[in-house]
């Protein structure tokens, strides 16, 4: 029998449902069991494909092209597993499948109703989830905070799931404990006002993370024991950490693994993160600095640095500089300040390595690709992916080639158009099919031998995710490679280039690919190694 563990989030929302969910994964997983998870967002979109970076964050992708969450890119990463569409659901696309369904009178004729219908729909997709997996666990991350309207009937889902299944369904909240500065005490009220709103959704936590600052100490524990209906061994602390791998073993100090399993009726298990704990400690030991700057455009919110636009990246040159025992020092850098200013391109003599993202839109294009052409004649370890990619290619054609109207006609109709879209993507948005339409998730790609792509992956066919409509113009690719652009990966089913790379510099490769969304703690991506590696030297 599968058990099924709902997590919720009290108080505020960025409490760290996401970590806590991935991390409960792992020390499950550790202990000997199937571990499966899903993240259920309460937005109305069908999936986060449509949605800006800077308002949602990362848009992750699945080897299967679902655009889905970040979260879903933590859960991989401590789980070390891949995922697709059955791990992420949002109410748009439940409410879309049960409109489908009773169009086509899978309801029978009858009154289709938000309640029980719609909790119904959820619970079947966790079911299916469940069985597919072959799963011991399957941990369901419920998105935004208690007490809001929008994810009321993902509650109710649990409410009925617990019914259903009374001895195989557990809730724990996350919930965040203040210290205001004027005050300096821990405050439970707000967790207690939180569980009472769990309690008038039908619903009473079994367990309690309790996020803060600090540890929670033993009068706080009791406080909310008493309050929130618990036994003090079920209030877990966790503390704010400096790496999100360290929580893991911050919850099991606690003892989260067992108490998850003697509440479900089973047996106490040994947990097995020694491996873990390696790369952690390794990450505290570190003290030579790796220093990369990310030269993009979605982190700039007012006065604000937003990195979750680029949390899958910022974690992949983590992990890699990590198992190098190196630290890693981001830095970040907007392309528009070297459109209007060439002269601070000089900065980047001062960093290790250089990468530029991917995108979408005009703005800051110029910059990025006079940051390209300054780490390609300045020998600075580059990579480009995804569109960093596609403007080393025009940056290359433009000065390299002498095409000076190189572009791509994603910003430039009527240019020598060396990246262009594939003409199924031009009838897509012909029909403005925005939602879904890309070139989504896992696609193989052939590697030539005795380039710098085959020296990271060590073979000579891989798959990686995409995302992204426009692609390298095949009819320029012959006068390309007269001039010495490598294209060192293709995609054999469709011939499209996948890798490119230039000779005598110590690391220059752009990718097609988002690399960064298959990296993991225990197993960096073998791209972000052999970069980090050239960025040291």
């Amino acid at each position: 029998m599968t058990n099924f563990i709902f997590i919720c989030g009290g108080v505020m929302s960025g409490v760290g449902k996401g970590t806590a969910c991935a991390s409960i994964g792992k020390i499950l997983k550790s202990k000997g069991f199937r571990v499966t998870a899903m993240k259920i967002d309460p937005y109305l979109n069908v999936d986060a494909g449509t949605m800006n970076p800077i308002e949602h964050g990362e848009v992750f992708v699945m080897k299967d092209g679902t655009e889905c969450d970040e979260d879903i890119g933590h859960y991989e990463r401590f789980l070390d597993e891949e995922f697709d569409e059955l791990n992420y659901l949002t109410s748009g696309k439940v409410y879309l499948s049960v409109i489908e369904k009773e169009r086509a009178l899978k309801y029978g004729g009858r009154c289709v109703e938000i309640v029980p219908d719609i909790p119904n729909e959820v619970i079947f997709r966790i079911e299916k989830l469940a069985k597919e997996r072959k799963a011991d666990f399957v941990l369901v991350e419920i998105g935004g905070t208690v007490g809001e309207y929008q994810n009321l009937l993902f509650l109710e889902a649990a409410r009925m799931m617990r019914l259903k299944y009374p001895k195989n369904v557990l809730l724990i909240m996350v919930s965040y404990l203040p210290i205001p500065e004027k005050v300096g005490e821990m405050k439970t009220k707000p967790t207690q006002l939180a569980v009472r709103l769990l309690n008038e959704a039908g619903l009473q936590a079994d367990i309690i993370l309790g996020r803060s600052r600090v540890p929670l100490d033993e009068i706080r524990r009791r406080k909310i024991s008493i309050f929130c209906n618990l036994q003090p061994e079920d209030v877990i602390s966790a503390p704010d950490t400096e790496n999100i791998y360290e929580i893991p073993l911050n919850l099991e100090k606690d003892n989260l693994g067992n108490r998850i399993l003697k509440k479900l009726g089973k047996k106490p298990k040994p947990c097995d993160l020694r491996a873990w704990g390696k790369i952690v400690k390794n990450a505290f030991l570190a003290k030579k600095e790796v220093k990369i700057a990310i030269i993009g455009k979605y982190f700039e919110s007012g006065n604000f640095v937003l990195m979750d636009s680029y949390i899958s990246l910022i974690e992949a040159i983590k992990h890699a500089a990590w198992h190098l025992k190196l630290k890693p020092k981001i830095v970040w850098v907007s392309s528009e300040k070297y459109e209007k200013n060439k002269r601070a391109l000089k900065e980047l003599k001062e960093v290790d390595g250089v990468i530029i993202p991917g995108g979408f839109g005009k703005r800051g294009i110029e910059g990025k690709i006079l940051a390209i052409e300054f780490c390609r004649k300045n020998k600075i370890p580059f990579l480009g992916i995804c569109l960093g990619m596609q403007l080393a290619v025009v940056e290359f054609a433009r000065n390299v080639c002498g095409f000076k109207k190189a572009n791509s006609t994603e910003f430039e109709e009527n240019c020598q158009n060396v990246i262009d879209i594939l003409p199924e993507q031009k009838m897509l948005l012909k029909d403005q099919k925005y939602g879904g339409t890309m070139r989504k998730g896992d696609y193989d790609c052939e590697i030539k031998k005795g380039t710098l792509a085959f020296g990271a992956y060590k073979k000579t066919l891989i798959k990686e995710r995409h995302r992204h409509r426009f692609e390298v113009n095949n009819d320029f690719r012959e006068v390309l490679e007269k001039k010495g652009l490598i294209f060192s990966g293709i995609n054999p089913q469709k011939n499209l280039v996948e890798i490119v790379e230039i000779k005598n510099h110590p690391f220059f490769i752009g990718v097609q690919f988002h690399p960064e969304f298959k990296t993991r703690f225990l197993n960096p991506h073998p791209l972000f190694l052999s970069f980090i590696k050239s960025s040291k030297k």
